[in-house]
This record gives structure tokens, sequence and C-alpha cells, in this order.
């Protein structure tokens, strides 16, 4: 009897219990600041990583063996066309021309009296007053003579190149580095490098494309330089300054890289002020040509999850939520800001350039969506939320 009276005080208890136990509230919508999507007509760049190189260069090498017997420059100079650099011994190589020199004068004499003598039988043989093999060997000698002048006056020719060889010059007007020699140094044929030029005006900056970009820049490149437009290809340089001259477009390369489906092409820049070096690296910007409408919206609404882009836009919150303990409030609408009843889903997105603290979407979303822009640290797709303020996008039109 006992038992029977403490587990029926004990199912009363817990029947009061349940009954006082307040039901757990919703949880409240997270608030956020929207935008709204919209198309605009904007001007970006799409950049390229860019390297310097010069038109022409090249590694002076000497041509004759020797020692250095003068440098008539300054190390990392600015030079001239036919400007001397450098000077290899020349006493050799002069003897050597003045000793072929004499040779090809003792060949000319003999040139002469061979002709001379040649005259002489070829009157006499008309005649039929000296013998045929004495003229014959008259014209034979004649024919030796003219060979040898002939034979001497190539010798005396490479000397005298052998000569000119041991005076360097300038092959075009640029910069010259330093010299890799000093006085005395013996050089070799075709193994020693002296130094290296290189022209500085133009300069020519090579970067690599994507092959589906590829048909928008041949037409660039077949296109007439009116019919381009203004700053097209600008520069800017490591220490992220734009540089003051534009460039134009000089070739693409005959062949894409199957292995990075890219293609190299050059542009030319003029370096009045040798501000561009080779081998410095840049950033080409490439204006784009696109004059289509484009959805711009705030980069902090963006987020990355493993290399993909996504963002968050209020829909209309259709979803039942239940009060737990309340069956007659099953069906009560969430708290909602202005009337609004609204959710957080998540999207992905394909982006496109950045522009300034903007960024193009490409797809994933559409004109008139409402995007968070703020307050998306809190969200996870089917967030409820409570929209603030709305933003509005300045661009340039």
């Amino acid at each position: 009897m006992n038992r029977v009276s403490l587990m029926t005080g004990l199912m009363c208890c817990f029947g009061l219990f349940s009954c006082n136990r307040k039901a757990q509230p919703d949880v409240p919508p997270v608030p956020v600041n929207l935008y709204q999507v919209d198309k605009h007509q904007v001007v970006y760049y799409d950049n390229y990583p860019g390297t310097m190189q010069a038109l022409n260069q090249v590694n002076l090498l000497p041509v004759v063996q020797g020692l250095i017997t003068g440098i008539f420059f300054k190390d990392g100079s600015q030079v001239k066309k036919g400007q001397v650099l450098y000077e290899i011994d020349k006493r050799v190589y002069q003897s050597t021309y003045d000793q072929q020199a004499a040779n090809l004068k003792v060949s000319q004499d003999n040139l002469t009296q061979a002709q001379q003598d040649a005259d002489r039988y070829t009157y006499l043989n008309n005649y039929k007053a000296v013998a045929k093999q004495q003229y014959d060997h008259a014209m034979i000698a004649l024919q030796v003579a003219k060979s040898q002048v002939k034979a001497a006056n190539q010798v005396l020719k490479a000397a005298k190149d052998n000569l000119n060889y041991a005076v360097i010059r300038a092959p075009y007007s640029g910069s010259i580095g330093i010299s890799q020699v000093k006085l005395g140094n013996m050089v070799n044929v075709g193994q020693t490098i002296l130094n290296t030029i290189s022209t500085n005006d133009p300069m020519a900056v090579d970067f690599q494309l994507n092959e589906k970009q590829l048909p928008d820049f041949e037409r660039l490149l077949n296109a007439k330089a009116s019919a381009r437009p203004d700053s097209l290809f600008t520069l800017l340089l490591p220490n992220n300054e734009l540089y003051d001259q534009q460039g134009s477009i000089s070739f693409i390369d005959r062949a894409v890289d199957p292995q990075t489906g890219s293609i190299l092409v050059r542009l030319i820049f003029p370096n009045p002020k040798q501000t561009l070096k080779s081998g410095m690296s840049s950033l080409i910007r490439v204006h784009n040509l696109d004059t289509q409408p484009q959805m711009l919206i705030p980069s902090r609404a963006v987020t990355e999850q493993m290399g993909e882009y996504f963002v968050f836009i209020a829909q209309p919150d259709t979803s039942s939520r239940k009060k737990p303990g309340s069956e007659a409030k099953s069906n009560r609408a969430k708290p909602i800001h202005h009337g609004s009843n609204l959710m957080a889903v998540q999207k992905k997105i394909k982006t496109g350039a950045t522009i300034g603290a903007n960024v193009i979407v490409v797809s994933g979303i559409n004109p008139g969506d409402k995007i968070v822009v703020d307050g998306i640290q809190s969200l996870h797709d089917g967030t409820p939320i409570a929209p603030g303020k709305y933003h509005q996008m300045k661009t340039n039109r």
C-alpha cells in the first residue's frame, strides 16, 4: 500500500514538473547586411606576369687569339655601334699582314714579267719565229702568275681580317655589362666570353597566354593601330608603380605548349629613360575588351572552400519549425526584421577579375539576387537571417 502511494506521488510530481517546464525559444535570426546583385559597365584589366627581354643580346667572343692589351669602356655603360671595346695584341697580326702584303707585291711583279714574256712570244709566234713549245710555256707561266696573284690577295685579305678582329667593336648601340677579362688576360678563339651587350630601347616583355584567349589576341595583332583601344597594354613595375609608357603587341609564338596549354606573346615597350632592364619581372595589364555589363559584387561577400568560391543569398524561409511542447504553436513564424522571413542559402559561383574591393561573378547567381555582405561568419546553409541595410555598388561606368 505504501509502495503504491509512493509511485502515485512520484507520477504526480513528474506531471506537475512537465506542466511547469517552459518551451525552448527559437534561435534568433542572424543580423546581416545585403547587396542586390546588378550588372555594371566596368573597366578592368587582365593581369599576366611577364619577363623583360632585350630585343638583341649577344655575348662578345674573340675571333683571334692573344693577350688583351686594351679595354676602352666603363662597365655597365651605354655604348654606340662601332665603338672600340677591346683590343687584342696586334703585333703578330700586323707582322703577318705586312708579310702577306710583300708576298702580293712579289706575285704582282712576277705577273708583270710573265705578261711581257707572253706578249713577246705571241708576237713571234704570229710570224713563226719561235718554237711552239716556248710559246706554250710562256702562256702557262702567265696563267700561273695570275693564279699566284689571286692566291696572294686571298691570303692578304685573311691577314687583314685577323688584324681587324684584334680590335673588337660594339655590334650595335646598347648597354654593356661587366667585363669578364682584364688587361693581360689570354683569350681563346670562340671560348672566352669577353662581355655581353644588349639593346635597351625599346624593350620586349614576354608572357604566357592561355590558348582559350588566343583568338582575341590574334585579332589585336592583325588590327590596325588606330582600331586598338587606348591604354590596351600597360605595365606594373616590380615596385607596383605604373610604367609611364604604353606597349604594343609584337608577335605571338608559332605553337601552343601541349604541356601547359599556353603560348608565348611578346609586347614592345619604349624605354627612353632606361627604366626597364633585361630579366626584370613585371605585371602586364591588358585592358579588357568585353563591353558587356558585368555582375560585380563586394569581395567580402565571397568565401572560399577548397579552391571553390561561394556566396550566401537571401531567400524566403518556407520551412516549418515547431516549438517543443506546444502543438498549437507549431506553425508559428520566426521573428523577422521589417516583416521579412528569410534564410541564407549558400551558392557556388565562378569568379572573374578582381577590381579593387570588388570581384566579377561569371556564373552562379543572377541579377536581382540579394547576397549577404556582412555577417557571413555566423552563417551556414539555411541559417535564418534578419537583413539590415542594403549596400550600393560604386563602379566606374
